[in-house]
């Protein structure tokens, strides 16, 4: 007879299953029953691939939208577009939710060993984009004595971030961000020397706002494809793809698509020839290499530790900033001016009624524009955690002092100490232990909410293994080994603040005088 457990291991198995997509289906007929292909995209900052439109935002455009929804006739059916995170898109494509990766995904080695690729649908270049009066060649970025590194910006994850570590690691800092727009920003904002975008962004950004202020450096360098990933188990579908492909190239659809987005180049000529697989197999990156040799700790465990130190860092150092900033708010709503109570309630209120997301993009990208100097990212990182938690620790002081019988405050007036002394020897020492529990469990919580500043550029822990999991494929011996890490850095802190409170709690503070 099946015991409890067994029967909530069969519960918890059947849940997890569910949404997972059969092992041996055959998408292909699948998708033909129910009449539409889903396509997995980022439409954030990502033209001229797939974008709102801007005469109407509810509408989607771009050579990736004409391209899908060509492929969708071929197969018969219709395109939907899913919005998935770009760094995410394989993990919705395994659990199902996609049925393919459409958005100018490259042809790489680890992803083609992972999913099934299609043939290329288009030939890209990378292009190096400068702030006017800024470098003039690639040459420029080369290390100097007694100058300043440069920095080149570039989205995460991507083939030009790949050329960049490969290539110019050793002369520049490459500061990575979510998306190629911010990067273009902080070049116009003086942050960062240079971005290398992939051509097609580049050509299509150059007369736009977005690239305002910027120029071409150099030529086009690197060379990759372009290709659409399925499931590993759906050949059939790639081959269906595949086909559709080669008769939009054949008939001249496919170049009447990319000349209307003016992305058609002289090297799309040679798309049918173009094998990613035969041109690549020479060589494999020394990162791949020792992956294939060592596994994924010792050969990623190192670059997610250093990511680590990252997290700490920015908690060690903002978390105190925001615990001091927020006694200052507390004790200002509690005894100071009206007008200040006033002020400060305003700053506690909007601090917790907007994102941590919108205040750091406040203080990194918007602030440089209207202030004649800029932050590094770690600095905007800390100051925006700093502010946004003080908001938080603000209350919980207040609510510490609350609960300090006003009594305490009279009878120290009474002996003949100021208010400030009484606060500093009588109230606060009391409200110290009160608080210990909740400011702890905002310091452990600072840990995990650090992954918010990957948006401006910070590779921290949670950033790291994004791109990790996204370049090898290796999702659960990475999300084991970045948990464990998190799980160290926040453990021994619960430990150390018990033994606080406890210490605490037997020197006596929080005994009411008298009691």
């Amino acid at each position: 007879m099946p015991t409890w457990s067994h029967r909530i291991a069969v519960v918890v198995l059947a849940i997890l299953a569910d949404g997972l997509p059969p092992a041996h289906a055959e998408l292909l007929d699948e998708i033909r029953a129910r009449g539409v292909m889903v396509w997995g995209g980022d439409q954030e900052g990502n033209a001229p691939y797939v974008y709102p439109d801007p005469d109407d935002p509810d509408k989607l455009v771009g050579f990736e939208v004409e391209l899908a929804d060509a492929l969708a006739a071929e197969l018969g059916v219709r395109a939907e577009f899913r919005q998935c995170d770009w760094l995410t898109l394989p993990e919705f494509l395994r659990s199902g939710k996609i049925d393919i990766i459409l958005n100018g995904y490259e042809w790489s080695h680890a992803r083609a060993e992972r999913m099934a690729a299609s043939r290329p649908y288009y030939i890209y270049q990378l292009q190096l984009l400068g702030r006017d009066g800024g470098i003039g060649a690639w040459e420029d970025l080369r290390a100097t004595p007694g100058r300043p590194r440069r920095q080149i910006a570039v989205l995460g994850g991507c083939a030009a971030s790949e050329y960049l570590h490969a290539h110019w690691e050793t002369d520049a800092d490459i500061i990575e961000y979510d998306g190629n727009t911010n990067a273009m920003l902080q070049v116009r904002n003086g942050v960062h020397d240079a971005t290398l975008l992939d051509l097609p962004m580049a050509v299509f950004y150059r007369d736009k706002p977005q690239g305002k202020g910027l120029r071409f450096v150099g030529e086009p360098v690197g060379r990759g494809y372009y290709v659409i990933y399925a499931r590993p188990d759906q050949r059939r579908l790639i081959a269906a793809i595949d086909d559709a492909i080669e008769r939009l190239f054949r008939d001249g659809r496919l170049k009447t698509i990319y000349d209307r987005h003016g992305v058609w180049t002289a090297a799309q000529e040679n798309l049918l020839s173009a094998d990613p697989d035969a041109e690549a197999a020479e060589s494999q990156t020394t990162e791949g290499a020792e992956y294939a040799r060592t596994g994924v700790v010792r050969a990623y465990g190192g670059i997610l530790l250093r990511a680590a130190g990252m997290t700490v860092l920015l908690t060690v150092v903002s978390m105190p900033l925001a615990m001091l900033l927020g006694l200052i708010v507390a004790l200002i709503r509690m005894y100071g001016p009206s007008a200040l109570r006033w002020a400060c309630t305003l700053y506690v209120e909007v601090l917790r009624g907007t994102p941590v997301m919108l205040q750091l993009y406040v203080i990194f990208f918007i602030l440089p524009q209207v202030l004649p100097f800029s932050f590094s990212p770690v600095a905007a990182a800390i100051i925006g955690l700093a502010v946004n938690y003080s908001a938080y620790e603000a209350e919980i002081y207040r609510a510490g002092l609350q609960a300090i019988p006003r009594g305490q405050m009279e009878a120290a007036l009474a002996l003949g100490m100021t208010r400030g002394t009484a606060l500093r020897r009588v109230i606060v020492p009391q409200a110290v232990r009160i608080v210990v529990p909740p400011v702890t469990n905002d310091f452990i919580a600072m840990f995990k909410d650090t992954s918010v500043c990957s948006v401006i550029a910070v590779t921290e822990l949670t950033k790291q293994y994004n791109m990790l999991a996204n370049s090898t494929g290796e999702v659960l011996k990475l999300a084991a080994l970045t948990a464990g890490l998190y799980l160290a850095m926040s453990y021994p802190l619960s430990v150390v603040a018990a033994r606080l409170e406890k210490k605490l709690a037997g020197a006596g503070y929080g005994v009411p005088m008298g009691a």
